[in-house]
């Protein structure tokens, strides 16, 4: 992303600052690993800043920034969309855009503006001054944040014809059975041509559900007709009613593209298939369930270019994370992440694994499904149909000498108890558990029928969490705490304390929320809570005892996230389904 540089004192040959002193007085880089970087780049040549990110010297944003202050550039760490003047994209074809990933923003004092995370990117910036007829300014951004506002923008202009325009075609439609089996291969949704209505609706409603960013989208059957809902930051909203004659059409085409069976109308089945929507791949899991008013159908949507997050972009506090990192580097024992379904258990677990993930290390997963491909680490996923459980996985794991498991889920107890074997013979184990707190990792395995004395000896800590809702950045207006909300906050009354909630706007489907964020629940076992749980003591006496070595709560951590403006204190109690007590 940098020429290659030196970090003299002076200026560059061009006139401009050295990115290795930017670099060390900006961000304090150590100059030992500037000399390592530049050695390494002496041998393997590449630019600096290319180097630092590679061996984890910087990240990518600092760099950026960085590079920003050396070329006298504007730097934007995030873009909006609604940053950007659609009738000036209109003019630049997307797939220009996406090959050498800038972005026409808007114009300004005589000038565009144009997104880019690379300075040098000199023949973009070219063409794109010939073409529009106007000189350049580049605004140096994060490549994930280009692309993703990139994607959004032209989805804002591709006007796809909505779902209740097709309706209305489907209307007049007389063999609305024969068009719903229409097939055509995969692609890009919005370069879709085909006339068939169901086939148009379908496509619709998937492409709305990526612009949107819904993780799910449910179609419903009930007596009087069809419901579509998509989940978008894990809460469901109705989006469409198509008319009850449009029901076995919409749930056939489905069907059709999941490669099921459309004649199988009472049994449960399970299918996935692929599409593409502006640029993006995006991988759909299919399930059909039988209900007494016609099938019930839900998707899971996978998106491939989804960057795994790593640990530090978590939400962990820094002294959590601190602990976090210790506790996965251990040589033995299990470590559980717990919480409900989607509350981003297997997220943490991936982001984990990524950061111990070396060449020295041998790490097998066993899980149900594999979501995400992991380079460099071998993953299994379970299969009913031919016997392949956890438990027998894991088994087989054992006998590849790993050094590091995961199970994506512990569900019973023979698969409890091969995971306490394997920590107790020299493996880090990672797993999954469904409980509401920390605390009742124990409780719950003991239940399994799992001897108390193992869990203690075999435990070494629980992570407890949850998914919040974020505070749109677009509407987020500020406001004074009442009475009662300083009281559920713990802060003293007449306390001058601003909270924050969204106004909503077009950016967040006028919800007040845009994203989410984790809140955890750390529970280190130290010698007083294994002799509670070597005693069957309940979870409450366990959670007690976790309190006082310093642990805090969901709850405590979701009312630090109301007072730094992150959340409301409405989708804190909503989560943890208690009044926030501190």
């Amino acid at each position: 992303m940098s020429e290659s540089v030196t970090h003299d004192q002076g200026p560059s040959s061009y006139g401009r600052p050295l990115l290795g002193r930017i670099l060390s007085d900006t961000f304090n880089l150590p100059s030992a690993k500037l000399d390592e970087a530049l050695a390494y780049q002496r041998e393997k040549g590449g630019r600096l800043g290319e180097v630092l990110v590679r061996l984890h010297m910087l990240r990518e944003e600092e760099l950026l920034e960085g590079l920003a202050q050396q070329f006298e550039l504007p730097w934007a760490p995030q873009l909006e969309s609604t940053q950007i003047d659609h009738e000036l994209i209109k003019k630049v074809p997307i797939a220009f855009c996406r090959r050498y990933r800038v972005l026409p923003l808007r114009h300004e004092n005589g000038t565009i503006l144009v997104a880019s995370s690379d300075p040098l990117e000199t023949v973009a910036f070219d063409d794109l001054r010939l073409l529009l007829g106007t000189p350049i300014t580049p605004v140096l951004t994060t490549g994930v944040s280009l692309l993703a506002c990139l994607n959004r923008a032209y989805d804002e202009i591709a006007s796809p014809t909505g779902a209740e325009k097709v309706m209305e075609d489907i209307a007049a439609s007389e063999s609305l059975d024969q068009l719903a089996h229409e097939l055509d291969e995969p692609q890009d949704l919005l370069d879709a041509t085909d006339e068939a209505p169901i086939i148009r609706l379908v496509n619709s409603v998937l492409f709305q559900a990526v612009r949107q960013r819904a993780s799910d989208i449910h179609f419903e059957s009930f007596e009087r007709g069809l419901v579509v809902r998509y989940r978008i930051d894990g809460v469901l909203y109705p989006v469409l009613t198509p008319p009850k004659h449009l029901q076995a059409s919409i749930i056939a085409r489905l069907k059709i593209m999941a490669g099921l069976n459309i004649a199988e109308k009472r049994l449960p089945q399970d299918g996935r298939f692929a599409i593409r929507t502006s640029g993006k791949d995006v991988d759909l899991r299919v399930s059909v369930l039988p209900t007494s008013h016609g099938e019930r159908v839900v998707l899971r949507l996978l998106e491939k270019e989804n960057r795994l997050l790593n640990l530090s972009e978590m939400g962990f506090s820094g002294e959590r994370l601190s602990a976090i990192h210790q506790l996965i580097q251990l040589a033995h024992g299990i470590v559980l992440v717990t919480g409900p379904t989607g509350s981003g258990k297997t997220t943490t677990l991936y982001a984990a694994l990524s950061h111990i993930n070396a060449p020295d290390k041998n790490i097998i997963t066993v899980e149900d499904p594999v979501e995400y491909q992991l380079l460099g680490i071998g993953q299994m996923q379970v299969n009913p149909k031919i016997n392949l459980s956890f438990a027998a996985g894991l088994r087989s794991i054992l006998r590849q000498d790993p050094d590091v498991i995961m199970i994506g889920e512990i569900r019973d107890r023979e698969t409890a108890e091969i995971a306490i074997h394997a920590s107790l013979t020299g493996h880090l184990v990672f797993s999954t558990l469904h409980t509401n707190d920390a605390a009742s990792a124990a409780t719950r395995l003991i239940d399994m029928g799992i001897e108390p004395f193992l869990v203690a000896s075999s435990v070494v800590a629980v992570l407890a969490q949850r998914l919040l809702r974020r505070i749109c950045s677009d509407c987020k207006r500020p406001y004074n705490a009442s009475a009662d909300e300083l009281d559920r906050l713990g802060l003293p009354p007449g306390t001058n304390q601003t909270l924050y909630r969204g106004a909503g706007c077009p950016a967040c489907s006028q919800t007040g929320y845009r994203g989410r964020t984790g809140i955890f629940e750390l529970m280190i076992l130290d010698d007083e809570i294994r002799r509670l749980i070597g005693t069957k003591a309940d979870s409450s006496a366990i959670k007690q005892a976790a309190i006082a070595n310093g642990m805090v709560t969901l709850k405590q951590e979701g009312a630090e996230r109301v007072i730094q403006g992150h959340t409301t204190m409405e989708e804190v109690m909503r989560i943890t389904q208690q009044e926030i007590e501190v």
